[in-house]
């Protein structure tokens, strides 16, 4: 009341004094405000209990009586003082000192939290309707905390103000984050993110960071006094205030501003804060977290984290932990997914080092088969729940590497998560081998071309796997029925004997739509026709181990629809891959190389050659991977998965081949089990709930794996139908 009191004193005053020239009262108004900073002790005091809104005032208008006055387009001097003594930056600076955002959240659970956090989400709002005016919320601040302050200057005069040595938080970085700090090589500030922690915290209440020891450190050019606020308040104990502060951070992340985004990544605890947090929730996991109940708990949203463990009747141990973990990897994955480029990629490398290598990678590298098992699971959800294409491509850097040559049997260790996990799909523990081949099988429908290529692609890229023979013209069984000159023909095979014409199946049984063999026009690509692709796996496996034609509804067409459908939504992910539509010409290609499958495929091709001798649920999986892969719309994977007619080079094997030693394994060993097929149809139906259980049976091993062949040749046969009218439809 006094200050206001003095301030229409003041007005009264002036009019009654003597006019002044417009630059002298102009002059005078500027000086009135810089000594209230050089006499102030008090620079939290609200500016509207002050004589500034006067003066300011009164300087606006000389500004216009001077306009006015003079000719257009012509600066006046008041006008040249204003520019010359740049008091417009000065004013801005001043501002910022007692600026409303700085104060919100400094202290928390406070009752004006809620209006706090109300109005800095308008800020927000209005900045992203305007991304430029982000600019004036960049605070620059090239200030050494050695020297207790750095003084402001206005025009001539020196202003004294405090300068703070901690963040605008008030709980500012570890010294070890920032650049300069005490025992750490100082970086340069325009181009080098803050040093990063070793030491993760534990728990969230400890996820606030020490002050800064006085004159210690060099502070980062820049403070974004909007996102520390914002910041403190995703800190706060109501759950609704941290949402609301969440949801700030990711409108300013997603501003294109590129100053704001280097700055959000550079001079802000952003990134600590994002992979501390993942870190210490990730830690709060209980060990005893059943890998069931991380698979199938349900989906997660960052912004709908209201669990109540009271309310759940389902609630096992360690719900609680496992929601708050996923929810905040949502929230990284999201804020990841709207955040501007730059500050996307910064954002989502800090989660790459500090939380993927810095905490998951040793969980993952343990000898503990319960560790293993647990974070395998937390691997496998998390690669299942991402969906920013930012994120995701450091999180297959970090399962598989950046390496694209191909492998060899020397090397397959130079990635040693790579090659643990790859090792894992063949663990003596068939739970951590089935979790792992999950993990894969959802890696591979991730929309991310280096997934397949480092697995797969790489190895066959140069076709060393075929034995190339020259076309000769006088070679009249070069091609016959669409096969290459040297392959096997399956019908001669001593394993396919028994096979007649009786045995083949009819174009009605392939819902009357399998092309008819063309041998006028013979295909020169080295694909091989349909129809003796399909026949070739429907019959691998011979009539006295069939099963599925006793019960109704487990026939090759079903398999149809679900490979057309799947083959659809995988040609859509790799649209944008640019892939050739045929495969490499032979004679381009580096046929003397050694040929190697790959470490991933020698796994699945080592599990897939023990069908008969492992546990059903390991045989489901492996199948599942092999016909996800088959899936893929690439010639080379094609001709090695799926076409039984690919003339193998030397010492190399291919899906077919291996299935077909199995199939002459099985021959062999059904001649010993008596009454093998009514024990094989018992099974099938006990497996389908056609048959209550009963009495064990003996070879229930064998046969479940018999049953499991028989499904996966007639969905490779439909999968091979699939793409090849896929590819022959305009």
């Amino acid at each position: 009341m006094f200050s206001k009191f003095t301030s229409i004193l003041q007005h009264a005053v002036e009019a009654l004094a003597p006019s002044l020239p417009l630059q002298e009262d102009f002059v005078y108004h500027w000086k009135a405000i810089t000594h209230y900073y050089i006499e102030t002790s008090d620079d939290k005091a609200p500016v509207t209990d002050t004589n500034i809104p006067s003066h300011l005032e009164q300087m606006l208008d000389i500004l216009v009586q001077e306009e006015k006055e003079r000719e257009s387009g012509e600066t006046g001097p008041c006008m040249e003082y204003l520019l010359h003594h740049k008091i417009l930056e000065t004013l801005y600076t001043l501002g910022k000192a007692d600026k409303l955002i700085r104060l919100c959240g400094e202290v928390l659970a406070t009752p004006t939290e809620n209006e706090e956090i109300q109005f800095l989400c308008i800020v927000c709002a209005k900045l992203k309707e305007d991304p430029y005016l982000v600019n004036f919320f960049l605070e620059n601040k090239l200030k050494s905390l050695a020297s207790k302050g750095a003084a402001i200057v206005p025009a001539e005069d020196t202003l004294k103000g405090p300068d703070a040595l901690s963040t605008d938080t008030g709980q500012p970085c570890r010294p070890e984050e920032l650049p300069g700090a005490a025992g750490t090589e100082q970086p340069e500030l325009d181009d080098e993110p803050p040093p990063q922690t070793d030491d993760l915290s534990t728990s969230l209440d400890n996820l606030s960071v020490a002050s800064l020891p006085e004159a210690t450190v060099v502070r980062p050019n820049q403070d974004y006094n909007l996102v520390n606020s914002l910041l403190n308040l995703t800190r706060s104990p109501d759950g609704r205030i941290a949402v609301k502060a969440c949801e700030g951070l990711m409108l300013l992340a997603s501003l294109p501003e590129p100053k704001a985004a280097k700055c959000l990544t550079q001079s802000t605890c952003l990134c600590e804060l994002l992979t501390d947090r993942l870190a210490a929730l990730y830690k709060a996991l209980p060990p005893s977290v059943d890998p069931l109940d991380i698979e199938t708990v349900e989906a997660i949203n960052w912004g709908l984290d209201s669990y109540s463990h009271k309310e759940d009747a389902s609630a096992f141990p360690g719900k609680r932990a496992l929601i708050s973990f996923l929810s905040w990897f949502d929230y990284c994955d999201q804020l990841i997914k709207e955040a501007q480029k730059t500050t996307a990629v910064a954002l989502a490398k800090a989660i790459h080092e500090r939380f993927f290598i810095g905490v998951m990678e040793p969980q993952l590298m343990q000898t503990s088969e319960m560790g293993i098992l647990t974070s395998t699971a937390l691997l496998h959800r998390i690669v299942r729940q991402v969906t920013s294409n930012v994120l995701l491509q450091e999180m297959v850097f970090f399962i598989l590497g950046e390496q694209r040559e191909p492998e060899t049997l020397a090397e397959m260790n130079r990635h040693p998560l790579r090659h643990r996990l790859i090792e894992h799909c063949d663990h003596i523990s068939d739970e951590i081998s089935i979790m792992t081949l999950r993990m894969f099988e959802h890696l591979l429908q991730k929309p991310n071309e280096h997934i397949l290529y480092n697995l797969v692609l790489r190895n066959l890229e140069e076709r060393n796997y075929t034995e190339y023979k020259p076309v000769c013209p006088e070679d009249k069984d070069v091609v016959e029925n669409g096969q290459i000159a040297g392959a096997v023909d399956l019908e001669e095979d001593p394993l396919f004997t028994d096979i007649s014409p009786d045995n083949t199946l009819s174009n009605q049984e392939w819902l009357s739509s399998s092309p008819p063999a063309t041998p006028d026009h013979p295909k020169n690509d080295g694909k091989t026709e349909v129809h003796k692709i399909v026949n070739s796996f429907l019959c691998l496996v011979p009539d006295e181990a069939k099963s599925s034609y006793h019960v109704e509804g487990t026939g090759y067409d079903t398999y149809l629809r679900d490979a057309h459908r799947q083959f659809r939504d995988y040609c859509a992910i790799c649209l944008r891959w640019e892939w050739p539509g045929s495969p490499k010409a032979l004679e381009k290609c580096n046929l003397e190389a050694t040929f190697f499958e790959g470490h991933f495929l020698k796994v699945l091709f080592d599990r897939m050659g023990r069908i008969l001798d492992q546990p059903y649920d390991v045989n489901l999986q492996v199948t599942s991977v092999l016909s996800r892969l088959s899936l893929f719309p690439h010639p080379h994977i094609h001709e090695y998965l799926l076409d039984p007619y690919v003339n193998l080079a030397s010492g190399c094997r291919s899906l077919f081949s291996v299935i077909v030693r199995v199939v002459g394994d099985l021959m062999v060993r059904i001649q010993r089990i008596q009454d093998f097929t009514p024990k094989l149809l018992l099974v099938r139906k006990r497996l389908l709930g056609l048959e209550p259980e009963g009495p064990m049976v003996d070879h229930i091993t064998l046969l479940e794996g018999v049953i499991v062949l028989e499904e996966f040749c007639k969905e490779l046969a439909a999968i091979a139908f699939v793409k090849y009218h896929a590819s022959s439809t305009p």
